[in-house]
């Protein structure tokens, strides 16, 4: 990965998370060299604490990095906010936070697949700039942070994309 061109970092809440993440990298269009998912945090509250004292400071650095807050709303609408507040403002328009409403595990039960294949999904309607998966009730209040991602991310991600 250079640190010098767009490229995106992924930080899972959790190992369900992780897994979905894992699933997106397995799109056949993905330029897998500007995406890296990293260990998970182990809870939401550590994605925050972590991107503080681990990522916020590399972010200032490398101008060119985005990062991806992967975390479980736990039915919480203001979890969004919360997070948000949480991280700097001139770091904000390089920061998405998105994540289940819920749990990723009522995901995978409702949609009957495993997380790997949500993922790709996910990915699918990415690349096809589409909403099968994504407008799923337990998705679809990521639609703010999926048209900043559609615009500042997918286009260093996506080589044949229509973005």
């Amino acid at each position: 990965m250079n640190k010098f061109q767009p490229h995106v970092y992924v930080l899972p809440e959790d190992d369900a998370n992780r897994q979905l993440a894992n699933g997106f990298l397995l799109h056949p269009d993905l330029a897998t060299r500007n995406i890296q998912v990293l260990p998970e945090a182990g809870g939401w509250r550590e994605v925050l604490r972590s991107f503080g004292s681990d990522y916020a400071s590399g972010m200032e650095r490398y101008h060119q990095r985005f990062m991806v807050l992967l975390l479980d709303f736990d039915g919480d609408v203001d979890r969004l906010t919360h997070a948000q507040a949480c991280i700097p403002s001139e770091l904000l328009p390089r920061v998405f936070i998105i994540g289940t409403l819920t749990q990723p595990e009522a995901l995978r039960s409702q949609l009957g697949s495993s997380y790997e294949s949500i993922g790709l999904a996910l990915a699918r309607d990415c690349f096809e700039n589409t909403d099968a998966t994504w407008g799923h009730g337990l998705l679809r209040h990521n639609d703010t942070e999926l048209k900043r991602l559609r615009q500042e991310v997918f286009p260093c991600l996506f080589s044949k994309s229509s973005f």
